[in-house]
């Protein structure tokens, strides 16, 4: 019995920070936040002569067909005015990889919630609605960890750890491109930096949430 607990807690304990961070990244894939960010005063302008419009609108359709079903013509079929295509086929080929990446994460944020719930409802019937939340709390406690290092890169070296992020999760130099490319004029550093930035403010805000609230439910179920 102890060890099913064990087990039982450890995968709720893992669980609890990739659920938090991975939920913060999905709310961040919505127009919205491009409508913040290129409104911004200090939004770098684009010198190869995007105007806010552009950006608005391209930069949209781009971050809708990383959540949508659709194929890389979705990408492939946008023109610009004189009939040039907006991406060229090295960023065509890295958004396809961005999208499958995306694609993988909304699949297993389902997975990741339904597992939750039903472990809190095992839990509750089996009498370890005390461990559940104790593991609540402990995964809590890793989001801190996890997200404190991440934001301590963004602020000490981006650059650092913006090119770790993606040697993690793609290969070779695929996602370097020339300044004068669509995806650096739509999306520059300053907006990744940001992403970055506030995608560790929500799982920061939910992590003390679940460390905190889950330490008083686990002491109020014993």
């Amino acid at each position: 019995m102890k060890t099913n607990i064990r087990i039982f807690s450890i995968l709720i304990a893992i669980i609890v920070p990739l659920f938090l961070m991975m939920t913060s990244i999905r709310i961040l894939l919505n127009p919205f936040f491009l409508d913040y960010e290129y409104n911004l005063p200090n939004f770098p302008a684009d010198e190869f002569g995007f105007t806010k419009a552009d950006r608005l609108h391209w930069g949209k359709l781009s971050l809708v067909y990383l959540t949508n079903s659709a194929g890389p013509e979705f990408l492939a079929d946008l023109k610009f005015e004189d009939g040039q295509p907006i991406y060229n086929e090295r960023e065509l080929s890295h958004m396809l990889d961005v999208k499958n990446l995306v694609q993988l994460m909304i699949k297993i944020l389902l997975p990741m919630a339904a597992f939750l719930v039903l472990a809190w409802i095992f839990a509750w019937r089996q009498g370890w609605k005390s461990e559940f939340w104790k593991s609540v709390s402990l995964g809590g406690w890793l989001t801190l960890g996890m997200i404190g290092l991440i934001l301590i890169g963004t602020v000490i070296n981006f650059d650092a750890l913006f090119t770790g992020f993606h040697h993690l999760f793609f290969t070779g130099s695929t996602w370097l491109f020339y300044t004068d490319d669509t995806l650096i004029r739509l999306f520059p550093e300053k907006l990744w930096s940001d992403a970055f930035t506030f995608m560790g403010v929500f799982t920061l805000a939910a992590g003390v949430i679940c460390t905190f609230v889950g330490a008083r439910l686990a002491h109020k179920s014993k």
